[in-house]
């Protein structure tokens, strides 16, 4: 459905992978990836928002760069300039604003894995940026040093896996604490059983398809009520 793109907004190059929804036009939504980088099972996503009435986009944060073992996939994502994928995803905020196909006044992010704290995050760094949902996202902010008083007004979901210690641990606490401090809403769901990665169809040893189907029908829920 989508295709491989390169985009210019207002100076700044980017690329990554686009689709439409067959409607023509509908809200927009940023998809962030995993520590594999821009592979089949995050095309896949854009595809399905598409499918569900989004102008989706994944930007291609390891810029051409994608890893099949973990090793390089740690690699990849340790190399990883924050500072550098913060501007990019604001770029892709504010591409998506420019397409005529983009409804909303503002952009969605969504995440998964290191793609979840990114998508988080991205919220605190540009206005364009008013709902996040992040699946399983790490640990620790302290890489992020996030600027949590950007979240007032905005709106956050995560989807918690039981292997990752649910939403009692200490970073998905952090963020619920942050973000209400701010003016800003967060709903934190559990799923029962769940291994981190259990949206990820592409891995049977963690897919979960009853905590996938879920969460993604409460994820494009929330986009639907917070994207106008």
């Amino acid at each position: 459905m989508g295709s491989h793109i390169s985009f210019n907004v207002n100076g700044t190059t980017g690329e990554g992978y686009l689709a439409k929804p067959t409607s023509g036009s509908g809200p927009a939504v940023i998809v962030i990836q995993e520590w594999w980088g821009l592979v089949g099972h995050i095309t896949d996503v854009v595809d399905r928002f598409a499918a569900a009435g989004f102008v989706a986009f994944a930007p291609d944060l390891y810029h051409g760069q994608a890893a099949s073992e973990p090793d390089t996939a740690k690699k990849l994502m340790m190399e990883l300039q924050l500072d550098a994928a913060g501007k990019e995803m604001s770029s892709a905020a504010a591409y998506l604003l420019s397409l005529p196909e983009t409804t909303s006044s503002t952009v969605g992010a969504v995440g998964f894995c290191m793609g979840g704290s990114l998508a988080i995050w991205s919220a605190t760094l540009t206005a364009d940026i008013s709902a996040a949902v992040g699946f399983y996202p790490g640990a620790s902010w302290e890489r992020h040093a996030p600027q949590w008083k950007n979240y007032k007004g905005k709106h956050a979901m995560i989807h918690c896996a039981e292997s990752d210690g649910t939403s009692t641990a200490p970073g998905i606490q952090e963020a619920k604490r942050e973000i209400e401090a701010a003016g800003g809403d967060i709903q934190l769901f559990d799923y029962a059983g769940s291994q981190h990665a259990f949206f990820n169809n592409d891995r049977p040893e963690v897919y979960d398809e009853g905590a996938a189907t879920l969460s993604w029908d409460r994820t494009l829920a929330f986009f639907r009520s917070n994207l106008a």
